[in-house]
């Protein structure tokens, strides 16, 4: 079984369709997977989707949508949700102290890493996506497998 994690920046994709859609759809086909997201990335993609009704990409009533089939997701385990720990917060403190002069590396960013790396470290994550070219960038220099949807496989 191959794990996913996603970043909101790419989970997004799955529900809007936008540039990389098709390949995060993908992902979400296949049949021997395992969709993670942290419980960080619940919250993140409540605001990918309130950013998209400022933009005016979509409405309320499209919004409230697209949060019923996340949920829905959520409810049937397609998508599994890591709950954060202490552990959590300690490693995003230390990738920011390493990396934060060298990136722009923003706290949840640095949260969703530390999950990531924790995921990796149980043997548990194959592939980091998420379509945020700096943290895409973080990511693969602390050696996770990055997938960034946006970009041609």
């Amino acid at each position: 079984m191959t794990g996913y994690f996603f970043d909101s920046s790419a989970l997004s994709k799955h529900y809007h369709p936008e540039v990389g859609s098709p390949q995060v759809d993908r992902i979400f086909s296949e049949p021997d997977r395992l969709i993670i997201v942290s419980r960080l990335a619940v919250v993140e993609i409540q605001s990918v989707f309130a950013g998209k009704v400022r933009s005016r990409a979509i409405t309320e009533d499209d919004a409230a949508i697209l949060r019923a089939r996340f949920m829905r997701d959520i409810g049937r385990r397609t998508i599994e949700i890591v709950s954060m720990n202490d552990a959590h917060y300690e490693a995003a403190e230390r990738l920011i102290i390493q990396l934060g002069s060298a990136y722009r590396l923003r706290t949840l960013d640095a949260l969703q890493m530390a999950v990531a790396l924790d995921l990796q470290e149980q043997q548990v994550l194959g592939h980091f996506v998420a379509a945020d070219k700096v943290l895409c960038e973080v990511a693969d220099s602390i050696g996770l497998d990055v997938l960034n949807p946006e970009r041609p496989v």
